[in-house]
């Protein structure tokens, strides 16, 4: 059955649609879904990091066509549920694109923080081919994501965008060779960062982030980062941490000591 289902790797928790015969595509049951599993994760406080992908071939078809038809507002609200919950989520969030993400499927990997794409990934808004307006703030997160001549191109001029492209262009981080389970591999290994880190850290490094985007000026950067970082400092976290450091540091000094080492 079409669904949206949660796998973890430690503290990484792989979202996967589910909907192959479809290639993915959003319906209001799936976007429900998909709300419903963010909303899983970001309440599981074991959770430090999600990875977001679909069943093979496809990452993401777009919305439904018979649910997009006769979308009034309330449903296309319904459609665009499951990607700004991506788009909203605390936790940092990996899109692992491995076929084509179409319309709504281009706003769900343009959702997550990083993308990363498989040998076999499209990046299509196909929004003028379907002479429909875009939908779900897809023009906000493609402008930044990538350059405004770029943005122009894949919404105006319906450019597609294999790998190899969305990656010079910035759109994705990197391109993975292999399978789609080498793709899931290479987007587990990168969440291992994030999933070693202290959960709340993760949260208000994020905020501070989309936060710091907006501000005009470097001095703005510093004097908001500051506060954050003092708090830090003080923080049960970071005192474990650091003296985790300083005794792995004073145990391997010891070892390269010449009384500790042999004749």
């Amino acid at each position: 059955m079409d669904s949206v289902h949660i796998e973890r790797s430690g503290a990484v928790a792989v979202l996967t649609v589910h909907a192959p015969d479809t290639r993915n595509a959003l319906t209001l049951e799936l976007s429900a879904q998909l709300a419903d599993a963010v909303t899983t994760c970001e309440t599981d406080p074991s959770v430090h990091a999600m990875v977001v992908t679909g069943t093979p071939p496809a990452f993401c078809a777009g919305a439904n066509l018979a649910a997009l038809g006769t979308a009034t507002e309330d449903g296309l609200r319904r459609i665009y549920a499951g990607f700004l919950a991506v788009a909203d989520s605390s936790l940092p969030t990996i899109a692992a694109v491995g076929g084509p993400a179409v319309g709504a499927g281009l706003n769900l990997a343009l959702a997550c923080d990083v993308r990363l794409a498989g040998t076999d990934a499209r990046f299509d808004a196909r929004f003028m081919k379907l002479g429909i307006h875009p939908g779900g703030g897809m023009t906000w997160m493609l402008q930044r994501a990538v350059d405004a001549q770029t943005a122009a191109a894949i919404t105006l001029f319906s450019q597609v965008m294999d790998a190899d492209e969305a990656y010079r262009a910035g759109l994705a981080h990197r391109v993975v060779s292999g399978t789609h389970g080498e793709l899931l591999d290479g987007a587990i290994e990168l969440a291992a960062g994030a999933a070693a880190a202290p959960r709340e850290l993760l949260r208000t490094t994020k905020r501070t982030m989309q936060h710091t985007r907006t501000l005009p000026d470097h001095d703005a950067a510093v004097r908001l980062e500051l506060a954050k970082q003092v708090e830090t400092l003080n923080s049960p976290e970071f005192t474990e941490r650091l003296a985790r450091l300083r005794a792995s540091t004073s145990s391997a000094g010891q070892q390269d000591s010449p009384a500790t080492r042999p004749d």
